[in-house]
């Protein structure tokens, strides 16, 4: 099981810079958030992806790796609900950990196909002819769910590891090769003539502002959520469990930062010329269709060789960041399932049947996954808009200060995960029942509230940071022989 989930805690420094790195950014950021941020925010959406290199990639490497990987060697945890229970004693954390992370993670793998499978469509159009019945839609996603759960089920972590090696490098080139094209592009007519189109833009005046003008707070709010979610999101926190050395932490961190900022960066940026390619007209599909219409329209085209090569690199580009994302969310909630609630329900499990209880979840997970991509569940969609928070809120507290202070005491633990649930339950409850949409019902109205899904997850998260101190400090203690035993460090570490 130490081999599936975690390489056997022998990954070298690019290794799991590549595989933090390409967990971090999905197609989303590409399909999605570049487009949406890039039109509405102008250059100063550019500030997201520095943020992410600065404070979700060096920062959190330089805050949480060493200790990390210290302290779930130390405990023998696997998972996150494994280094709660083993830190705090508390077997009830790591089933109440493990139930929010199925619950909320798997929706979100759902999110990382986001827009794949048109774009497949626009750049092969005969896919819809290959399988009868089988849009390109379904067809893209059907190749995404195959090839992760062929490579994941058969080699878990290791596996995953290597390929986002080797995914990462099809993003540094995808990316490098999609801004140079796209800025020397007809349609763009090249940088000082589209950052003057910009400035002259009457309808948005801030889109060359360095700070996003009006959009400020919305930008630092996005930063946040993006930049320090990470640092409890267990897909990501997982990779220092399974780093070799402190040796290689110390170049992981270096060559993860430099990673981030060409695919964050880049992303944000190419987002930016939207507006000039698209004449300042919202393609049909709204925001998120501001990338693929914007790419299809430049490249694309009968007869345009060339600019369909470069079609075919930008949709490896976004496949190879897909499955990276998504073999490493399975893994976690797989894990969740096999590892913490399985021991829980059946003390005696076995090592050879929690293996196969593993690899048999991790290809329901991808399934489920796919299922909802290609589903219209709107719940769903909802649920994601939330995932990040939720997730990031219930466990940020609990696990940095665990980390770092030895007077947190259970209840304080306790206290920051159930706060930053019940922030992001209490603020829900409160925009979507004062939401004008209530009149159309609730469900229209808890949509609308859903918007405001970034501000929920900040709050959350800074809820549970505090609240995790401050109850420690006035709640019983543990017993000295547990604290240092948490906090000891051998000779092999």
């Amino acid at each position: 099981m130490d081999g599936f989930l975690l390489g056997g805690r022998k990954i070298g420094a690019w290794m799991s810079a590549f595989a933090y790195g390409t967990s971090y950014f999905s197609a989303v950021i590409f399909v999605g958030y570049a487009g949406t941020h890039g039109w509405n925010i102008g250059f100063a959406s550019i500030w997201i992806g520095v943020g992410n290199a600065v404070l979700g990639c060096f920062l959190a490497w330089k805050v949480l790796a060493r200790r990390t990987r210290r302290m779930t060697r130390t405990l023998s945890a696997r998972t996150m609900p494994e280094f709660f229970a083993a830190r705090y004693l508390s077997p009830r954390m790591k089933i109440f950990a493990a139930l929010i992370i199925f619950i909320f993670l798997v929706p979100y793998a759902a999110g990382v196909y986001k827009g794949l499978g048109a774009f497949f469509g626009v750049i092969f159009p005969g896919a819809e002819n290959l399988i009868p019945g089988v849009s390109a839609n379904m067809l893209c996603l059907m190749i995404v769910a195959l090839l992760t759960g062929a490579y994941l089920i058969l080699g878990g972590y290791l596996a995953t590891a290597i390929t986002d090696f080797a995914q990462g490098i099809i993003m540094l080139v995808g990316v490098v090769v999609m801004v140079v094209a796209l800025v020397s592009s007809d349609a763009v007519g090249g940088l000082s003539q589209a950052v003057t189109a910009l400035r002259d833009n009457a309808e948005v005046p801030h889109l060359t502002s360095l700070f996003g003008g009006s959009q400020w707070s919305f930008l630092l709010i996005n930063i946040l959520l993006t930049s320090f979610g990470t640092w409890a999101l267990p897909q990501m926190v997982t990779k220092f469990y399974a780093v070799r050395d402190e040796g290689a932490i110390k170049r992981g961190t270096v060559v993860v930062t430099i990673f981030s900022l060409v695919i964050g960066c880049g992303a944000y940026f190419s987002g930016v010329f939207g507006r000039v390619a698209l004449g300042n007209k919202l393609p049909e599909g709204g925001l998120d269709a501001v990338m693929p219409t914007m790419l299809t329209r430049v490249f694309g085209g009968e007869g345009n060789l060339g600019g369909n090569i470069l079609l075919a690199v930008i949709l490896i580009l976004l496949l190879s960041a897909s499955m990276s994302t998504l073999a490493a969310i399975v893994l976690s909630s797989s894990s969740a399932i096999s590892v913490d609630l399985a021991q829980t329900v059946k003390k005696d499990i076995g090592r050879k049947e929690q293996m196969l209880l593993t690899r048999v979840l991790c290809l329901v997970f991808v399934g489920l996954s796919f299922l909802f991509a290609i589903s219209n569940f709107s719940i769903i969609v909802s649920i994601m808009s939330y995932s990040w928070g939720v997730v990031s809120g219930c466990f940020i507290g609990p696990f940095v200060w665990g980390l770092y202070k030895k007077g947190i005491t259970r209840a304080g633990a306790w206290a920051g995960m159930l706060g930053g649930f019940g922030t992001m339950l209490v603020m829900t409850l409160v925009y979507t029942l004062s939401n004008p949409a209530l009149s159309d019902g609730f469900y229209a109205a808890f949509q609308a509230a859903s918007r405001n899904s970034p501000v929920f997850g900040v709050t959350a998260m800074a809820v549970s940071v505090v609240l995790v101190p401050v109850v420690s400090r006035f709640t019983k203690k543990y017993d000295k022989a547990h604290v240092e035993a948490v906090f000891a460090v051998s000779e092999d570490q």
